[in-house]
C-alpha cells in the first residue's frame, strides 16, 4: 500500500515500549522482595514513594517506560497522519526508523549507564527528527508546497 511503510516503525516503537514493559516488571519485582515491600499494602502510595526504597538502576526502567508514553505519542499521531495522506514512505519513514532507532537506543543508555548529557542529545535528535516529520505532513496536509 502507497505510503503505508512508516506503519512499520509505529508497530517497532510500540514492540519497543512492551520491551521496555517487561524489563522494568523483570527488575522491579525481584527489587521490590528484596527491599521486602509488600505491593499489596501500596494502596495510595505514588510511584515516588516506591521509588525512594528502590534502587536507582531498577526505576531507571520505569523512567524510560513513562518517557515512551511522552513525545513518542506524537511521533505516532504524525506517522499515522502520513500514512493516512499517503506520504509514509521513501524519506519519511526513513525519518521514522531513524526516531525509532533513536529513542532505542536512549532507552538502553537511560536504563542502564543513565548518563543524562548522553540522554539529552538522544532525545535531542531525536525532537529534531519528529520536528521534520512533522514539517513534511504539515506541507501536505495545508498545501504549503513551495
Amino acid at each position: 500500500m502507497i505510503g503505508m511503510d512508516i506503519l512499520q516503525p509505529v508497530v517497532a516503537l510500540t514492540a519497543w515500549t512492551m520491551v521496555m514493559w517487561l524489563w522494568m516488571y523483570a527488575t522491579r519485582i525481584p527489587a521490590m522482595s528484596k527491599a521486602g515491600i509488600d505491593g499489596t499494602k501500596l494502596v495510595g502510595s505514588s510511584g515516588a514513594s516506591l521509588r525512594e526504597q528502590l534502587p536507582d538502576r531498577v526505576s531507571w526502567k520505569a523512567d524510560n517506560y513513562n518517557h515512551l508514553h511522552e513525545a513518542p505519542t506524537v511521533f505516532y499521531a504524525i506517522a499515522i497522519v502520513l500514512a493516512i495522506i499517503g506520504q509514509g514512505d521513501g524519506l519519511n519513514a526513513l525519518l521514522a526508523w531513524i526516531y525509532v532507532a533513536l529513542r532505542v537506543i536512549h532507552s538502553l543508555v537511560q536504563a542502564t549507564a543513565n548518563v543524562v548529557l548522553v540522554r539529552f542529545v538522544l532525545f535531542a535528535l531525536s525532537s529534531l527528527v519528529l520536528m521534520a516529520l512533522i514539517f513534511h505532513a504539515s506541507i501536505s496536509v495545508f498545501d504549503l508546497h513551495m
